[in-house]
């Protein structure tokens, strides 16, 4: 350190060498403290709704999910019966999604947006096919009690080529447990 009128500098010796080694231990560092302070969160949903392509069918599912901040990662199941007398497929579902969502309730409501792929099976007397989906939706997430919330979504699902109606709606109200 040396003086400079009566500013105070000081010297840091540097050899013209940079040291990646410690620049990517510094980038660790953060990244970790980055991810201790945001713990990250599940929940559990059991749902009861509709699927409204062709006609209106009772569905019932379930979903488990892992959240950090913003970002959430979702597994789903759901089974659709069939309807021989409107033509309407059994369906089953399985399905991976991300959700986006705001980090908190606001006003006890936590909105999301959602998009994910997976499998599904659809059947109708002899008829069978079973294929790859794709799904987008949205919903809201209500608190109730505690850990408990009520969970309102609404899915499009794109099915297969082969399937008797490419394009299912979903709408579903269910119970959410936050743990």
């Amino acid at each position: 350190m040396y003086n400079h009128g009566r500013t105070r500098v000081l010297q840091v010796p540097f050899d013209g060498k940079l040291n990646p080694v410690k620049h990517v231990k510094t980038a660790a560092a953060c990244a970790l403290f980055l991810m201790a302070s945001t713990p990250a969160r599940a929940d559990a949903t059991l749902f009861l709704g509709a699927t409204t392509t062709p006609a209106n069918r009772v569905v019932r599912g379930g979903a488990l999910a892992a959240e950090l901040l913003i970002i959430g990662f979702e597994g789903e199941v759901a089974f659709t019966p069939d309807d021989p007398k409107a033509v309407a497929p059994s369906l089953v579902t399985g399905s991976g999604n991300v959700l986006v969502q705001t980090p908190f309730p606001i006003l006890g409501f936590q909105p999301y947006l959602t998009t994910g792929a997976g499998l599904y099976q659809e059947k109708l007397g002899v008829l069978q096919d079973t294929g790859f989906l794709l799904n987008t939706g949205g919903g809201v997430k209500i608190s109730l009690v505690g850990p408990l919330r009520l969970r309102v979504d609404y899915r499009v699902f794109k099915l297969g080529s082969d399937a008797l109606y490419s394009a299912a709606h979903r709408i579903y109200a269910g119970i959410n447990l936050k743990f």
